[in-house]
C-alpha cells in the first residue's frame, strides 16, 4: 500500500518543540545542584533543575525516535534506502564526529579547568584536536551524535527486516495481518498502554542510573536502551503506515491525565532513593520508580502529541522556518550550549537569568551560522537529504 508522502504539521511542530526542550535541557545541567559529571558546574545551582531533567529526559528521546520512525518511512519511500543512509545519516554522523567533538572536548576540558579557576582556551582547542586521534575509542564520549547512530542502527534493522519479508510474500502477508492488529490494540486500547509501560519499564529496571542512560560511551549498542527507543521507532514507523492510529495513540481523558500526575509525582518522589541503596525497600521504591517513569513517559508524548495537533494543524511559519534548521540545530547546539555554560560559569547572575540567556544565544547563533554556511551551500543539501524521489529517478 502506498502511503502519503505528505508531511503531517503537527508533527513538525512537536520535533521542534523537542529539539528547543533539548537546548534547554543541555543548558540547565550545568545548574544541578550535584555535580553529574557535566562540562562544568556553575556557580548558582537549582533542585528545580533536578527535576526539569527527570520530567523532560523522560520523553524527549522516546518522542525523538518515534517521530523518526514516521518521518523515516516516509522518506524510504520516497527516496530510497541508498539517499536516505548516505545523505540523511552516514554523512552527517561521521561529519559531525570530526568537526564537532573537537570543540566539544575542548568545552568539557575548559569547563572542569573554569572549576579549578584556570581555563585555558587555546589549551582546550588543542587538546579537542588531539581527541581525534582516541578513534574508534571514546568516540561518543561526551557528544550528542550516539542519536544518529542508533537512528541508524534502527533503520538498518527496519530495512532488513522488510527485505527479508519480501522474499516470502505468504509469510509477508500474514505478518502484515497480524502486525496491524497488534498495533492497533497497543494503541488504541488502555490494556495496550499497560502494556507498553511495562515493557519500557523492563528495560528501564537494567539501566546504569534511575531513568534512560545516554549510550554515549561505546559503538556497541546498550541493549535495553536499543530496544526501547527501537520500540519507538518501529511504533512511528507502523504509525505512518496506519495514520488512522494517530487519533487514538495521542488520545488523553481525565483518567490518563490522573495517571499522568500520579506518575510525574511518583517519579520525582521516587528518584530521591537512588542515592540509598542500603534502603531495606530499595528494589521496591525502584520498582515503584520504573514504573512511573514508563508511564510518565508514554503519557507525556500522547499529550504533547494532542497539545501540538489543536495548535499546529495548518502549516505555520514559524514551524516551517525551525522545521527546515531542525537537524542543523541538532548537530551545532551541544558545543554552544557548552561553551556557552563554561563562558556564565563565574558569572554572580540568577542561574534564571544564566539558563535564559545560554538558551537564546544558542538558538541565536545557530540560526544565524545556518545563513552564513548551510542555507546556500552544499551542506544544506546534505541536512535536508536532498535527492530526488523515485519517482523522478524511475522516470
Amino acid at each position: 500500500m502506498t502511503m502519503s508522502t505528505e508531511r503531517i504539521e503537527y508533527l513538525d511542530a512537536l520535533r521542534a518543540f523537542a529539539l528547543i526542550l533539548g537546548v534547554v535541557f543541555h543548558a540547565g545541567l550545568s545548574f544541578m545542584p550535584v555535580f553529574i559529571g557535566w562540562a562544568v558546574m556553575d556557580i548558582n545551582t537549582s533542585p528545580a533543575i533536578s527535576i526539569f531533567s527527570l520530567v523532560s529526559h523522560s520523553f524527549r528521546m522516546p518522542l525523538f525516535f518515534l517521530i523518526a520512525g514516521f518521518f523515516t518511512c516516509m522518506s524510504l519511500q520516497k527516496y530510497g534506502v541508498n539517499a536516505l543512509v548516505t545523505s540523511r545519516l552516514g554523512i552527517p554522523f561521521i561529519a559531525g564526529w570530526f568537526l564537532l567533538r573537537p570543540l566539544l572536548v575542548s568545552g568539557w576540558v575548559m569547563g572542569g579547568a573554569s572549576m579549578r579557576g584556570e581555563a585555558d582556551i587555546p589549551d582546550g582547542l588543542w587538546q579537542g584536536l588531539q581527541s581525534l586521534t582516541e578513534l574508534p575509542a571514546g568516540m561518543f564520549t561526551g557528544t550528542h551524535l550516539w542519536f544518529l547512530y542508533y537512528l541508524m542502527l534502527c533503520t538498518a534493522i527496519a530495512v532488513v527486516l522488510i527485505k527479508l519479508l519480501e522474499r516470502v510474500p505468504a509469510t509477508s502477508q500474514s505478518l502484515t495481518v497480524v502486525g496491524r492488529r497488534v498495533l492497533v490494540w497497543l494503541c488504541a486500547s488502555r490494556s495496550g498502554l499497560m502494556l507498553r509501560c511495562l515493557l519500557v519499564a523492563g528495560c528501564l529496571w537494567w539501566m546504569d542510573h534511575w531513568g534512560l542512560d545516554t549510550p554515549d560511551k561505546s559503538l556497541w549498542p546498550h541493549l535495553p536502551l536499543l530496544l526501547i527507543y527501537g520500540g519507538f521507532f518501529l511504533l512511528g514507523w507502523g504509525l505512518y503506515q496506519h495514520q488512522f492510529l494517530l487519533a487514538d495513540f495521542m488520545q488523553i481523558n481525565w483518567h490518563r491525565l490522573t495517571s499522568l500526575g500520579i506518575a510525574v509525582m511518583g517519579a520525582i518522589y521516587l528518584s530521591a532513593y537512588e542515592m540509598h541503596p542500603g534502603h531495606e525497600f530499595y528494589l521496591y521504591f525502584k520498582a515503584g520508580f520504573v514504573v512511573c517513569y514508563a508511564s510518565m513517559m508514554w503519557l507525556l508524548i500522547a499529550v504533547l502529541m494532542t497539545v501540538c495537533k489543536r495548535l499546529f494543524s495548518q502549516p505555520n511559519t514559524a514551524i516551517r522556518y525551525l522545521s527546515a534548521r531542525a537537524y542543523w540545530l541538532y548537530l551545532i547546539h551541544l558545543p554552544l550550549v557548552v561553551w556557552l555554560q563554561v563562558a556564565f560559569a563565574e558569572m554572580p547572575l540568577h542561574w534564571i537569568v544564566k539558563l535564559i540567556s545560554i538558551t537564546v544565544l544558542t538558538l541565536a547563533t545557530a540560526f544565524v551560522l545556518f545563513e552564513l554556511i548551510v542555507k546556500k551551500t552544499w551542506v544544506k543539501h546534505i541536512l535536508s537529504g536532498a535527492s530526488k524521489p523515485l519517482a523522478e529517478r524511475a522516470g
